[in-house]
């Protein structure tokens, strides 16, 4: 055999191959920017999956797949592309609407060409009049069509802002329907209840989305009759739009409710129509990675059943509990079930597994570029792939953790509530306040989601405009609120939530393969997965630093074989180059300069400090679409896109304290190159010579590589100027964190927080130090904050140092 393989753990003999639920022969390509997976529905015996392309509204090299009970990929020869993201089951004619597909119940299929009906196609939605024959489709720049599924006539109620395609009949011909004035763009949802179609969008054309994520963008609209156009309810990003229907539509539609989930800068957003009101509540993310006002960074967002007792709701990086009956006054039971890695564009229950259609590898790469990467070439060839997992494992993935506000730096009115946010489904829940030194608030509570609201707490902004509240166990109720007792300007009500870390510190024995800090004996290279149809990705693998590198290529069947057309290898040695330089390093921390400041971050394993064997390593690449690790001392971090708040919202996800030279995403599959010589296992590929050797698995096995855990600080015996605060130190993410303090004159070092990750920094506390004296102080456990920097009152020898368990 060509594998050191064992076999038997990765695959039965009777099954394909398959690491971590990953199926690599079931890998998705296409010819464009991006190849993210738009739908995934059991239909007919079978699993349909399509794929899209970033902004092909005529067309493209996109696939509908046709998935076997045995895992057969049957690439349907009918297909015609695009960017779609549709799908319903409409049962009056049993057919299965996906994409710009029709399909009946014997599997056979027709097509609604781009050249009928023109769009980047996002949504599907029950008819309002004609139910039983007719159905919407909605499209990413606001169109709104109306079909017959029997004779496939195509009615536009409001016209796709693309237009046709220029040159085609249809581009001669008089423009039909409304065109749409509805702020925002790059539609998302659609769904109709209540004599009305709803839509959601994501996006503005506003030039400052792709810089600012706070820019207002997107729209929830909604439109009731032929020649209206889309009416708007609200003015900020919306992405899912669904009802307990799902997939089939309200079985009661003039009185079930109807969902949308969206977002702003504050905190996620949930709108519920219930008796023809909107009704509004807010959520804490979990990732930022999602927040671009550009909406080009969350893709499909969706709220399913998946036959579990609660509706699985997918937002921001986090899977969700959704009560099936939720309304303003049965509002309880929304919680946090785990955090995740992937990029999910939708997901099913399937043969008794989970099935999530991910976006894995982006060939463009988009606005993601940053300093850190170097000249980094993206893949060179956009693939995704499927997800299989068991259903336990929707809560077994990254712990539990949410930030969002109510307010941010906002005008209030006195009396006026605000929005609720969720107060439930976490252990550790603490609220900043900011307003005018003085201002008095009610907080509130909805103690079982049926709308009625009772007293919690009175707060007093202090002198400092500040007040901090940790709420204990027995401060309970479905959501929480706030009361302004007087107007104010500049108000913020940031909440900081999370669940206990219980993963142990040591990797899982899955990792046993991969180098430790002080391993010498360890291969290691550089790695791109190619274009040009090979579909296999390039691996250029060495023993030392200053060895000649051998060329592989990996392939479907996970063999990693001596190159063929190594031709290639001086290209990827060049375009995957690792640069030099991007850390730097102290006595009190590590360091990170990019375009935005300098960032001090905690150490794993000191001796990562140093290069390793074989050089240079691997900090920060794109691994999932639009989604950046970064790696550095011996820990991973997720890093969002510079137009998602960059590295002031990096999150750390595992502590590993490995010796890793790269690692990159292929075929939906996580690789990490840095393997003991003599490691075999489950998931190590290691060539037929013995001397290439591959990490394989799946990014999110990653969550089980160590709890993160850290030492450092923003000083270490450093000469602290008065008055001239410390560069920002990390303590997001981390479980349990300490602060020691010495100084040696006396002086008094106060310790701000920023709460929002925006530079809002808030007073924390203040330490009085002596000459020669030490101060130990453990953060409590409801402590929340993205970094910290101290302040010395005095010129000193200051040390602040934390460590995080």
């Amino acid at each position: 055999t060509l594998l050191a393989l064992n076999i038997g753990l990765l695959a039965q003999a009777e099954s394909p191959l398959q690491v971590s639920g990953i199926y690599p022969h079931l890998a998705m390509f296409n010819q464009e920017g991006e190849c993210g997976t738009g739908a995934v529905v059991p239909w007919a015996d079978r699993l349909w999956v399509i794929t899209y392309g970033p902004h092909l509204p005529h067309g493209s090299s996109d696939k509908l797949y046709e998935i076997t009970p045995s895992l057969e990929q049957v690439i349907r020869p009918e297909s015609v592309g695009g960017t779609p993201a549709n799908r319903m089951i409409h049962t009056e004619t049993q057919q299965l609407l996906i994409g710009p597909y029709l399909i009946n119940a014997e599997r056979k299929l027709r097509v609604l060409p781009p050249s009928i009906m023109p769009g980047r196609l996002t949504g599907n939605a029950r008819h309002l009049t004609q139910p039983a024959e007719k159905a919407y489709y909605a499209t990413m720049e606001e169109a709104l069509y109306e079909v017959d599924l029997r004779s496939l006539a195509v009615t536009p109620h409001i016209r796709d802002g693309n237009g046709p395609l220029k040159g085609s009949p249809a581009a001669k011909a008089k423009p039909i329907g409304v065109s749409s004035k509805l702020p925002g763009y790059h539609g998302k949802g659609l769904y109709s209840g209540q004599g009305r179609v709803i839509y959601a969008n994501n996006g503005d054309r506003d030039p400052r989305v792709i810089t600012d994520p706070a820019t207002p963008s997107g729209a929830l609209g909604e439109w009731k009759s032929s020649g209206q156009d889309w009416a708007l309810v609200r003015r900020n990003q919306f992405t899912e739009v669904t009802g307990p229907g799902g997939i089939y539509g309200n079985a009661k539609p003039d009185t079930d409710p109807v969902w949308s989930v969206g977002w702003d800068q504050r905190s996620l957003i949930l709108m519920c129509l219930h008796a023809g009101q909107w009704h509004s509540y807010r959520l804490p993310k979990s990732s930022h990675s999602y927040d671009g006002a550009h909406g080009w960074n969350t893709e499909w967002p969706r709220i399913r059943d998946v036959g579990q007792k609660s509706l699985l709701m997918t937002m921001h990086g986090a899977f969700w509990h959704f009560p099936n009956s939720f309304t303003p006054t049965s509002s309880a039971g929304i919680s946090p079930r785990s955090n995740y890695m992937k990029v999910i564009g939708d997901f099913c229950s399937w043969q008794g597994r989970i099935v999530l259609g991910c976006d894995d590898s982006a060939q463009k790469e988009f606005l993601n570029k940053r300093l850190a990467k170097g000249e980094l070439a993206g893949p060179g060839e956009s693939q995704s792939n499927l997800w299989f997992i068991q259903p336990e494992t929707l809560d077994a993935l990254g712990p539990v953790i949410g930030r969002g506000a109510v307010w941010l730096q906002d005008q209030v009115k006195a009396g006026q509530p605000s929005e609720p946010f969720l107060f439930s489904g976490y252990q550790h829940r603490m609220l900043y306040l900011l307003a005018p030194a003085g201002s008095r608030f009610l907080a509130e509570v909805d103690a079982t989601g049926s709308g009625k609201w009772q007293p919690l707490r009175e707060l007093t902004v202090t002198d400092t405009g500040a007040a901090t509240v940790e709420f204990t166990p027995d401060q309970s109720g479905a959501w929480i609120r706030l009361v302004a007792q007087q107007e104010g300007e500049g108000v913020t009500a940031q909440f900081h939530y999370r669940n206990d870390d219980t993963r142990p510190a040591a990797s899982a024995d899955i990792f046993s393969g991969l180098a430790t800090a002080e391993e010498a004996a360890v291969s290691g290279g550089v790695m791109l997965a190619r274009g040009a149809g090979h579909r296999t990705l390039r691996y250029l693998s060495s023993t030392a630093a200053d060895s000649k590198p051998d060329c592989y290529d990996l392939d479907a069947k996970l063999q990693l074989q001596p190159a063929q057309d190594a031709q290639g290898a001086a290209w990827v040695a060049k375009h995957a180059a690792i640069p030099a330089g991007v850390l730097s390093y102290d006595a009190a921390s590590i360091i990170y300069t990019d375009e935005k400041g300098t960032w001090r971050l905690p150490r794993g394993d000191a001796a990562l400090d140093q290069p390793g064997p074989l050089g240079a390593e691997r900090v920060c690449r794109e691994v999932c679409t639009e989604r950046d690790l970064f790696n550095a001392g011996g820990t991973f971090f997720e890093l969002p896109a510079e137009n998602a708040g960059g590295f002031a919202k990096v999150r750390p996800v595992t502590t590993h304290n490995r010796r890793l030279k790269d690692y990159a995403s292929f075929r939906g599959l996580f690789l990490m190159s840095g393997v003991k010589a003599d490691a075999q296992g489950a998931h190590i590929v290691r060539s037929a010579d013995g001397k290439a050797a591959l990490w394989v698995g799946a990014v999110d096995d990653m969550w089980q590589m160590g709890k993160p855990r850290g030492k450092g600080g923003p000083w270490l015996n450093t000469q602290a100027k008065a008055g001239q605060p410390s560069h920002p130190y990390l303590c997001t993410g981390y479980d349990k964190k300490q602060l020691s303090l010495s100084s040696d004159a006396a002086t008094t070092v106060k310790v701000e927080v920023d709460i929002t990750g925006t530079g809002l920094w808030v007073t924390y506390r203040s330490f009085e130090l002596t000459a020669g004296q030490s101060q130990k102080h453990d953060f409590s456990s409801a402590f929340g904050g993205y970094w910290l920097r101290c302040t010395s009152s005095a010129d000193a020898t200051v040390s602040a140092q934390c460590v995080y368990e």
